[in-house]
């Protein structure tokens, strides 16, 4: 494990070809400054671009995963149209700009609100621990879920799951967001980073192409349509089984012993 010191408000670590990424403002209930911002992201930007990752983690440092935007550090920026994503970095909301290629686990713990739960909702899998609690507080505020909720939370829930919380501001628990389908495991206390960062070493442990190709053709029909996805199915299926990997996989599969994928 080899952790990254250049960050000052994130925790990032690797863990072999993991790279965990820790929301580390715990005296300010993680809220989102613009130096936050822009540093997650880059870590998301190194996470896409470095071969030698295969998924990320993302979790909260101390009792929450974190409260949303520091309004007084951000709110002046975004007034202003400031970009405040890096070259070279992705949106961490991933509602501009290109998308994650490799999956991304989010570990939930504590509080997670307005755009905490935008931020899980545009991960892939997410993990929660039971005493974890979840509030889109936007319209109390006299705004909107403007990080994506909008257009993610009602595919993840279903039309009424997400108004009955996106319109009320209500408070809901753990067990409701598994329920309505926001979140994939609940788990005791304590124990949702390890949780997800096994569902990651899991995943980086199978053919990056194929892991890839999956994620990518899965957002296409998502973001764009059935049919656009559909389009890419024989071209991508025939290009990975043209790939060094899907010969690992053969062999390994005749041979009944453990793949070891290069990503070629």
């Amino acid at each position: 494990m080899t952790s990254d010191t250049s960050y000052k408000t994130l925790n990032v670590r690797r863990e072999g070809t993991v790279l965990v990424i820790g929301l580390n403002r715990p005296h300010k209930r993680n809220a989102f400054d613009t130096t936050m911002l822009r540093e997650l992201a880059t870590a998301y930007g190194v996470l896409d671009t470095d071969d030698s990752l295969r998924a990320g983690v993302l979790y909260g440092e101390g009792k929450q995963f974190t409260s949303g935007l520091d309004l007084a550090s951000v709110g002046p920026e975004l007034q202003k149209g400031t970009n405040l994503v890096p070259e070279g970095g992705i949106n961490p909301w991933q509602v501009q700009g290109r998308q994650l290629s490799k999956p991304l686990v989010a570990a939930i713990n504590g509080s997670c609100l307005t755009l905490g739960i935008e931020l899980m909702l545009a991960a892939d899998i997410a993990v929660a621990e039971e005493s974890a609690t979840f509030a889109q507080l936007e319209v109390s505020r006299g705004i909107f879920p403007f990080g994506g909720a909008t257009l993610r939370f009602p595919k993840a829930a279903g039309w009424g799951n997400a108004m009955r919380w996106m319109l009320t501001a209500e408070q809901f628990d753990a067990a409701e967001a598994l329920r309505i389908g926001i979140v994939q495991e609940v788990v005791p206390d304590g124990t949702h980073v390890e949780r997800a960062s096994a569902i990651a070493q899991l995943i980086a442990r199978q053919a990056p192409l194929g892991v890839q190709a999956t994620l990518g053709n899965a957002r296409l029909a998502q973001r764009e349509s059935e049919e656009a996805a559909e389009a890419k199915l024989v071209p991508t299926v025939l290009k990975l089984f043209a790939s060094e990997d899907a010969r690992i996989g053969v062999e390994s599969f005749l041979n009944r012993t453990t793949a070891e994928f290069v990503g070629r």
